[in-house]
């Protein structure tokens, strides 16, 4: 049985230029990866992604525009199912409340997720951790070539 894994992702950059990346361990794993999560039976995408900014950064956000939907195959690493990602820019409603990171991997006890910013201008794929996230990096820092000159 074929077995499609399908999560949304949001790409928030601050006032400051900044991006939001999410530090997690699960599945005796520790991750870097852009807010999101899986969409759940019965569950549109941006309501999927409401759902996860609201249950991981207890914050609303709105949805920009679409940014990228994976185009190659993408064994999970968790699973043997086949991961398909979508990516959407968004903003906050309000000020996110959460205590900021500044080193990857920094947990508070007992809390397997923290969040950091980091600069656009100092991002690199290796910030986040699985390849369709690298993707993402590397088409944002194109994006943001494209746009100085």
């Amino acid at each position: 049985m074929n077995n499609f894994n399908v999560r949304v992702y949001g790409l928030l950059i601050n006032a400051e230029n900044q991006i939001l990346i999410s530090d997690e361990q699960s599945g005796g794993r520790s991750f870097s990866k852009f807010p999101g999560g899986g969409l759940e039976y019965g569950e549109g995408l941006i309501d999927a992604l409401k759902r996860e900014f609201m249950e991981e950064c207890n914050a609303e956000i709105e949805i920009l525009s679409h940014f990228y939907t994976t185009d190659f195959y993408e064994k999970s690493s968790f699973n043997d199912s086949q991961i398909i990602s979508i990516y959407y820019l968004v903003r906050e409603v309000s000020e996110l409340k959460l205590n900021f990171k500044t080193k990857a991997m920094d947990f508070d006890p007992g809390i397997l997720q923290a969040f950091r910013w980091i600069d656009l201008d100092a991002l690199t794929e290796n910030d986040v951790t699985f390849k369709t996230d690298k993707t993402v990096v590397n088409m944002l820092l194109s994006l943001i070539a494209q746009s100085a000159d």
